[in-house]
């Protein structure tokens, strides 16, 4: 489990390190392909700008000074005019397409009919990148009109290679990638350092759960950070308080019930072996012996009925059967039944309730439990002499019981776990631990409250409320 728990970090932080490598990589070679457009835009851009001023100040000198003459003359008499501002192949265009003169000599027969040169004959100035059937380069056009009286005599053409540019460009782009894979390393090795920064705590994370999942609940995870793992980390130590908790009340209350039963089973099995070595003569000593067997037995079989409830409780099957109860005979029977405990152990009780009470729905066996169970407590913890009142009321919604006694209370970092399984407080009488819990639970399957306030030294009250609908 535990290596299987060490390669699963590991592929989280390959996974991390490969995403991280991923966008690195995406987004450079995306930037890396903008910025290679921009840039071939840019010098081409520039390429054009330079050769569409030179043709304009070539055609510009043209009208002026040589739209006297007709194009034909003007090639043959003042070529040179033509490449006087530009360093690019010059071609001369007459109307039909055909050329009329190229400044590096090529014998071109067939007519032009580029973009750029049908621009210029529509009066516009065209552009055309391409290959010439002469040369293997890369090239641009530029082409502008010739006008003579207002009125296109022909095309001026201005070609320049575009070789050196796309050279330049290329060793411009190469030095970007070069720059992006080292960025791309760089990022790679930072990204796996991120990765392995991410993982480590997860794996050690990991490591304290599977050592918890065996049983060792001693270990503890160390809190590196305050994020979602720290966060983590607190809650498996949380985790591993709670169930060395649960684990210490479950063993005390294991402890707990196997002494108290043995108990009463103790003394019901001296008692039996007295009464077997007991003449039949002796009857005072029968009738003795049968009532504390009796007692220990009702003692024992209350013992196994809470058992059986709080094993009903842990798996969720304590069932409520509703009916309509007049809460006044309820309140009747609980006192006629623990009248003479309280009696017995010398403890003023007190009952109060108004006249008119309304019928709730209720499981009235249920609830006679819950409050057998809080005043047997009340009694257990009150003194000679003391005063334990059960007062009943109507608040809004709810049917208000309360239970007082002036006994011990119960210390206030007691208080928070009064109601919880197994536990039981310094000052416990309590057999198991466990009669608080079932009775929380039943109450709340009642939609109800059982709140339980208490002050050391001065007793406790303890408050039910049940819905009146």
């Amino acid at each position: 489990m535990a290596r299987k728990g060490i390669e699963g970090q590991k592929s989280i932080r390959t996974r991390i390190g490969y995403s991280f490598m991923g966008i690195i990589i995406i987004s450079i070679f995306i930037f890396i392909l903008m910025l290679s457009i921009f840039l071939k835009e840019y010098y081409y851009k520039s390429v054009e700008d330079i050769l569409t001023d030179q043709i304009r100040m070539s055609a510009s000198f043209y009208s002026r000074y040589f739209s006297d003459s007709t194009l034909q003359d003007n090639v043959m008499d003042n070529v040179d005019v033509f490449w006087k501002f530009t360093s690019a192949q010059v071609q001369i265009i007459d109307k039909s397409g055909m050329v009329l003169m190229d400044s590096i000599g090529v014998n071109i027969v067939d007519r032009l009919d580029t973009i750029d040169v049908k621009n210029a004959l529509e009066g516009g100035i065209g552009k055309w990148i391409g290959r010439v059937s002469y040369s293997d380069d890369l090239v641009m056009s530029v082409s502008h009109p010739l006008e003579s009286n207002n009125e296109i005599v022909g095309v001026l053409r201005f070609t320049t290679s575009l070789v050196p540019i796309n050279e330049q460009l290329r060793y411009v782009i190469w030095i970007f990638i070069l720059m992006g894979l080292l960025t791309i390393a760089i990022s790679s090795i930072i990204s796996f350092i991120l990765a392995n920064g991410v993982a480590k705590p997860i794996k050690e994370v990991t490591k304290v759960a599977e050592q918890m999942a065996k049983g060792d609940f001693q270990v503890r995870s160390v809190k590196e950070s305050n994020d979602e793992i720290g966060r983590l980390s607190d809650t498996l130590n949380y985790m591993a308080n709670e169930i060395m908790e649960k684990d210490k009340l479950k063993n005390e209350f294991i402890a707990s019930v196997s002494h108290e039963l043995r108990t009463p089973l103790t003394s019901i099995k001296g008692w039996a072996v007295i009464l077997n070595n007991t003449s039949p003569e002796e009857a005072e000593i029968f009738k003795d012996g049968l009532k504390i067997i009796e007692k220990e037995t009702e003692r024992l079989s209350g013992m196994v009925e809470e058992l059986l409830d709080f094993s009903k409780l842990l798996s969720g099957k304590i069932h409520i059967r509703l009916k309509e109860t007049n809460i006044a005979n309820l309140i009747e029977y609980i006192k006629r039944h623990m009248t003479p405990v309280a009696q017995r152990n010398r403890i003023n009780f007190e009952v109060e309730y108004p006249d008119e009470l309304p019928e709730i729905s209720i499981d009235e066996n249920r609830i006679k439990q819950v409050l057998i169970n809080v005043l047997d407590n009340a009694f257990k913890f009150t003194d000679q002499d003391g005063l334990v009142s059960f007062r009943t009321h109507v608040e809004e919604d709810f049917i208000v019981m309360v239970v007082e006694d002036s006994g011990c209370g119960i210390p206030a970092n007691e208080l928070p776990y009064i109601k919880d399984k197994f536990f039981k407080g310094k000052n416990s009488k309590a057999a198991s631990g466990i009669g608080l819990s079932v009775s929380h639970e039943i109450i709340s399957k009642h939609k109800g409250q059982l709140d339980i306030e208490s002050q050391e030294g001065k007793g406790t009250r303890v408050i039910i409320r049940l819905p009146i609908t």
